[in-house]
């Protein structure tokens, strides 16, 4: 178990099933101690809605999230050095980010999440897969960064 850094920085392939996911449980459970932000390598869609009802059981809510890709977050003014830690979900959004901070003293962390898009028959299964994804998740981050915040 390490300690929470200042700032995290979650990554996947579009931001919008899996950071989305991470960046509002980060948020949930450890509340302002840290700065949270989440990007994809594309930003090509909408947040998904199965994310959004999945969190929403947790009381963590998506609704407002807006996907958005490296690239913009370096539009916008937000420079990857600024993070202490980021956080890859998967294997596209890993290479990027070593791809974009191997001229910064910044760690990467790889964690494998299922990826639920696509699986499941029904709405039942998809929230289901989701769920599953959802709760890989935290459990990850519960073993990284300890017991959430008082209160939370």
């Amino acid at each position: 178990m390490g300690a929470l850094p200042q700032s995290v920085l979650f990554c996947c392939d579009h931001n919008a099933v899996r950071s989305p996911m991470a960046e509002g449980l980060m948020k949930k459970l450890y509340g302002t101690r840290t700065y949270v932000q989440s990007a994809g390598v594309k930003s090509d869609m909408e947040i998904d809605g199965f994310s959004i009802a999945v969190c929403r059981e947790l009381g963590v809510e998506l609704e407002r999230h807006r996907t958005r890709s490296f690239d913009e977050m370096e539009q916008w003014g937000d420079d990857l050095s600024g993070f202490d830690l980021v956080i890859a979900l998967s294997p596209a959004s890993q290479r990027r980010a070593l791809e974009l901070t191997r001229f910064f003293h910044l760690d990467v962390e790889y964690w494998p999440i299922l990826d639920p898009t696509g699986l499941g028959q029904g709405r039942e299964d998809k929230l289901d897969s989701y769920r599953q994804t959802r709760d890989q998740i935290k459990g990850r981050m519960l073993n990284r960064f300890g017991p959430p915040t008082e209160g939370q």
